[in-house]
């Protein structure tokens, strides 16, 4: 029915409890898959998830180190089904969510991507404000109508993402890529954690600077349609 993509790079702390947490949430599911995408981690994340005991779960493994939005395309072309789940690695999305975005998903055959929106975001205040910074730039200009297209946690329709050029940091885009597309999109409010391993890959005002610069390969994109 849906497959699960996430994205992970040193979450070796994390994913076993991810993948525990996503199992609970979805036992009134029985038809998905899990796609785990090591994107050339340097602690013991490839060892750890080729050793869980998981038949809905398939592995890639990069074989150097491409990136958020690259691993995610990987795992969205690997994948078996046409609706899409993302959900970040580092467990501070909650994949109790899950439910509530796909009932949402299915709820209305027009909509084709449902986003999650943080509203109580547990991340530093500098990442925070930097995230508000960009998510403002980004919607006064592409017109998306979404105020945290950052969250990972998202539902979508797998062929027409694969539809959209590929860039480096499209994930971010994706509501913006949607809605330019003609395709509907609906946006509900999820829970945020504390990530309680590790630290973040990310940085926060070097990628509010590279997101800004990605929003005129958007605007790019987009004209080309018109």
């Amino acid at each position: 029915m849906f497959s699960i993509v996430i994205p992970l790079f040193n979450e070796s702390q994390n994913i076993e409890i991810l993948i525990e947490e996503i199992n609970l949430s979805l036992n009134e599911f029985k038809n998905f898959e899990i796609i785990l995408v090591n994107d050339e981690s340097t602690d013991n994340t490839l060892n750890i998830i080729k050793n869980i005991k998981n038949k809905k779960i398939k592995i890639l493994n990069n074989k150097i180190n491409k990136g958020q939005s690259f691993s995610i395309h990987e795992g969205i072309k690997n994948s078996l089904n046409n609706i899409i789940v993302t959900i970040d690695g580092d467990g501070q999305n909650d994949p109790a969510d899950i439910p509530k975005l796909i009932d949402s998903y299915l709820q209305n055959e027009n909509i084709k991507l449902v986003g999650g929106i943080r509203l109580k975001r547990k991340d530093k205040y500098i990442k925070i404000i930097s995230s508000k910074i960009a998510n403002f730039v980004r919607s006064r200009i592409l017109n998306d109508k979404c105020s945290d297209t950052g969250c990972s946690l998202k539902v979508f329709n797998r062929d027409i993402f694969l539809s959209f050029p590929y860039f480096d940091g499209i994930h971010r885009f994706l509501p913006a890529l949607f809605k330019g597309y003609g395709h509907e999109t609906k946006f509900i409010e999820v829970n945020h954690r504390i990530r309680k391993y590790g630290k973040s890959n990310y940085g926060t005002i070097d990628r509010l600077i590279r997101g800004i610069k990605d929003i005129n390969k958007v605007k790019g994109i987009l004209k080309k349609l018109k």
